[in-house]
């Protein structure tokens, strides 16, 4: 019985105990020995009687009250784990037994609550879109992690704040401003400066009400396009540079046909002059198609390379005379490191269109008289691959779009060397396959190396 319940029971017994005591004192006195020990008993017997009733009472009723009340104490300070002394007579049973059902329904509504506030929360830090929400005021009250990747900052730097003071951008306050004023879904681009580079957002903006239809604020979500605009950019660029490309050989083509049907077919010499140029050309318009198919095939996600074990030092002995032929014609020489034996699990195939674009693309760069090397080693379970050539080399401000498709640092030298302009992209995929790498180090008419590192092993 704790002490909020004894001191009201205690003054209980004190009060009958004294009112007892004072009928002894008057009575007693006036009664003879034998009238007196009876009526001791009796007073005796009725204080037995009279605290065993209160006692009954308090159990029943005064305790199961007093305890309802002080459980309804904490329900109102919130501590919702609190529970009434249960009882099971009367009123005072229903009434503990509604406190305590009152209680559990509270505890249990919490906790959902705050699973719900949990989940949500974890849901919005985890969007993929950045999220503000503004009141009526333009106040600031909420901004979620992908918001702060994208603008920057902390939380502390936007919460409270009024939404145009924190954010620059124009199109954003334009976009708040339209939302509030037409209660209608608002959307706006814009880039965001990040170092050498722009970051490209799209914004939506939308009003927020209450059950009552009043409008309370606005929610922006911000998605960051950037790679979307990129990848548009490729699409446009790649339709372009295919287009470029496939008119050349096709223009000449047709040219030289028009002419020979226009009666130059009758020259003998000239008829054969032009059909070696269509021979040409239409080799080159064969080329670039091939290697367009092969690109094709090697960024789709089903790509799967066919692994076995080869010896890289034949295989790299079996089309070098090819290379050397090509490079004999420009008094080129090529001189070759390899081990007695390097056996790797790689796409054999795959990897000989690796050594043959890179030593071709050395030796078409590379002036007459010059040296391309070719060095194959292992290193720490790393097949390692390392093309060197003494050509015009490659500009600094060119070097990280080489692999880029259709990408040409001189376009009229790349035609003359009959490239396609897909060779390096191939190149890439390729390595990229076997989980490799590919690095570039070059100097304008010093040379070009590339370094290849693919596992001996795949995982």
């Amino acid at each position: 019985m704790g002490s909020v319940n004894v001191r009201p029971f205690l003054s209980y017994i004190f009060v009958v105990v004294l009112v007892f005591a004072g009928m002894a004192v008057i009575i007693i006195p006036l009664l003879g020995f034998t009238e007196r020990i009876i009526g001791i008993s009796s007073l005796l017997g009725g204080l037995i009687v009279f605290m065993v009733l209160i006692m009954n009472i308090f159990e029943k009723y005064i305790k199961p009250i007093q305890s309802a009340a002080r459980v309804a104490d904490e329900l109102v300070r919130g501590n919702y784990k609190a529970r009434t002394y249960v009882s099971y007579f009367g009123e005072a049973g229903k009434l503990s037994n509604s406190i305590n059902v009152l209680a559990r329904s509270l505890q249990q509504i919490t906790l959902q609550e705050k699973m719900q506030e949990n989940q949500m929360s974890t849901v919005i830090d985890n969007m993929e879109s950045g999220l503000m929400l503004i009141d009526e005021k333009g106040y600031v009250h909420m901004v979620n992690r992908k918001f702060l990747s994208i603008f920057g900052a902390e939380e502390k730097d936007y919460v409270g704040f009024l939404y145009y003071e924190v954010l620059i951008q124009e199109k954003i306050h334009k976009a708040v401003q339209e939302a509030f004023l037409y209660e209608d879904k608002v959307k706006v681009s814009f880039s965001i400066p990040t170092g050498l580079e722009r970051k490209s957002v799209e914004a939506v903006g939308a009003p927020l009400f209450n059950e009552k239809k009043e409008l309370k604020g606005a929610v922006l979500v911000f998605h960051d396009i950037t790679e979307l605009k990129r990848l548009e950019e490729m699409r446009k660029d790649f339709v372009a540079n295919v287009s470029h490309e496939l008119k050349t050989p096709i223009t000449s083509i047709k040219g030289f046909a028009e002419t020979l049907l226009e009666g130059a077919m009758d020259d003998t010499e000239l008829r054969r002059q032009f059909l070696e140029i269509i021979l040409t050309e239409s080799g080159r318009l064969q080329a670039l198609v091939h290697d367009l198919l092969e690109l094709s095939k090697l960024e789709k996600d089903e790509l799967r390379l066919e692994y076995g074990n080869y010896d890289v030092t034949l295989l790299v002995n079996d089309l070098l005379p090819v290379v050397r032929q090509q490079a004999e014609k420009k008094e080129i020489e090529v001189s070759v490191n390899l081990p007695d034996e390097l056996v790797a699990v790689i796409d054999g195939e795959r990897m000989k269109q690796v050594f043959i674009n890179l030593l071709n693309n050395a030796v078409n760069y590379t002036q007459e008289h010059g040296k391309v090397v070719l060095t194959v080693s292992s290193d720490s379970n790393l097949l390692k691959i390392i093309v060197t050539d003494t050509g015009i080399g490659i500009p600094e401000e060119a070097q990280s779009r080489i692999f880029e498709r259709f990408y040409r640092v001189d376009r009229a030298r790349s035609r003359n060397t009959g490239g396609t302009g897909l060779g390096l992209a191939i190149v890439k995929h390729i390595i990229e396959a076997h989980k490799g790498s590919i690095y570039l180090e070059s100097k304008v008419n010093e040379g070009t190396t590339f370094t290849i590192k693919v596992p001996l092993k795949p995982e």
